[in-house]
């Protein structure tokens, strides 16, 4: 005899659990309590087990025989419905953990400590806002590139180009991360290259807006590639050499304990002295346990007897989102001259010295390489100090 909607709803409980059989082992559980259990009984390899089905009447009577024949049909194909249970409770949980956000929360917590609050909280409202709504709860491993376009073009429908490549960017480094800690198997943004509208009218070649140049150096310092071409992008602005003299540096011509680097310029052949500041030196003595044993501050991937290739700066902004539109090593040349002379005061010829020109006296003679080397340590900390200011939100002279 089975059971009704109607026997059930009138079960009063007792002082003891009693069961009302319904069939094919389907019965309801009724405790002291009033709680009312689905359960069903099954023999699997000659032993009994119990298996639950909900509760009453979140599970009403058709939902629980629904249920009950889902799990026989189970047995019938020889699988104990509660080992099955537990697999798919497993592999559910798994890809939870291997949830895009999980990861890309876990990404950000392990790099956000070497960024600036500031370029942290800005990734993180990033992720939320355009990303963790659609993508969040989906296991990483099943993220294709059409769908993360999908979500990407939403935002450049909006008409925040940039903020698109940027996210896009920072996605990118998510997956990388995953592919690293063996989530996946390889970054689908790779298939995305090119799929985004360019960004007009934003040259970071030559930028001489404080705020936009922060933003620049802000990505350079959450940069997540080798530590070395880490190095070299966090030394770039501050010492604002042509982009060659910086890959072929040589630990000979630094001196830690004068703050200096003397090299040969390469365009001109003559001797020049870059003053080094703090925010430099702290840089280069976190790099030369790395390559100090070798000829290079910078060594190609490839070989030590090498320094790196000229495009590896460039490679290192295009994973970052940045075009070569928007900056190049010389960039930051152009913009330490117009800025050290626009905001923060300094004498033209004082920096016209540093970048290495032709600068001659009053009386037609060109100076040497010595030539106020004292303001231009000064000026060299001072344009270190700001960089560092405008980084962490401020804008104005020191």
């Amino acid at each position: 005899m089975t059971l009704s909607s109607v026997e059930i709803r009138n079960a009063k409980p007792i002082e003891k659990i009693y069961r009302l059989f319904d069939e094919r082992g389907l019965y309801l559980e009724v405790a002291p309590s009033g709680g009312k259990w689905w359960r069903l009984k099954y023999r699997f390899n000659g032993k009994e087990k119990r298996l639950s089905l909900g509760t009453f009447p979140d599970v009403a009577l058709k939902d629980a025989r629904e249920r009950r024949d889902n799990l026989r049909k189970l047995l019938a194909d020889g699988i104990d419905p509660s080992v099955n249970r537990k697999a798919t409770k497993a592999v559910a949980a798994d890809q939870a953990a291997n949830s895009f956000e999980i990861i890309a929360r876990e990404w950000f917590s392990k790099y956000s400590t070497t960024w600036s609050e500031s370029h942290g909280n800005l990734i993180i409202r990033r992720f939320e806002r355009d990303i963790f709504s659609w993508l969040g709860e989906k296991p990483i491993n099943e993220i294709t590139p059409p769908q993360l376009l999908t979500i990407i073009r939403r935002i450049e429908a909006r008409g925040a180009q940039e903020t698109a490549h940027r996210v896009m960017a920072n996605c990118s480094q998510v997956f990388r991360y995953a592919v690293a800690t063996a989530r996946i198997e390889r970054d689908p943004t790779q298939d995305l290259r090119g799929a985004l509208s360019p960004v007009k009218g934003k040259h970071f070649a030559a930028e001489t807006d404080p705020k936009r140049f922060a933003e620049l150096l802000r990505a350079m310092k959450g940069y997540d590639g080798t530590f070395s071409v880490h190095c070299a992008l966090r030394l770039a602005p501050l010492v604002f050499v042509r982009p060659g003299e910086l890959r072929k540096a040589e630990w000979a011509d630094i001196n830690f304990d004068n703050a200096e680097w003397r090299y040969v310029v390469s365009k001109t052949e003559t001797p020049h002295i870059v003053p080094l500041s703090r925010q430099s030196l702290e840089i280069l003595r976190a790099l030369h346990p790395v390559t100090g044993n070798g000829r290079y501050l910078f060594p190609s991937s490839r070989s030590n007897d090498r320094p790196m290739s000229d495009n590896a700066i460039l490679a290192a902004l295009r994973r970052m989102g940045i075009r070569k539109e928007e900056t190049t090593g010389h960039g930051f040349r152009a913009t330490a001259r117009t800025l050290l002379d626009e905001v923060l005061g300094f004498r033209p010829d004082f920096i016209e010295h540093q970048l290495a020109h032709a600068v001659k006296d009053p009386n037609g003679r060109a100076y040497n390489r010595t030539s106020h080397l004292q303001e231009r340590r000064e000026m060299m900390q001072k344009w270190a100090d700001y960089l560092d200011l405008i980084t962490t939100g401020a804008n104005t002279p020191l």
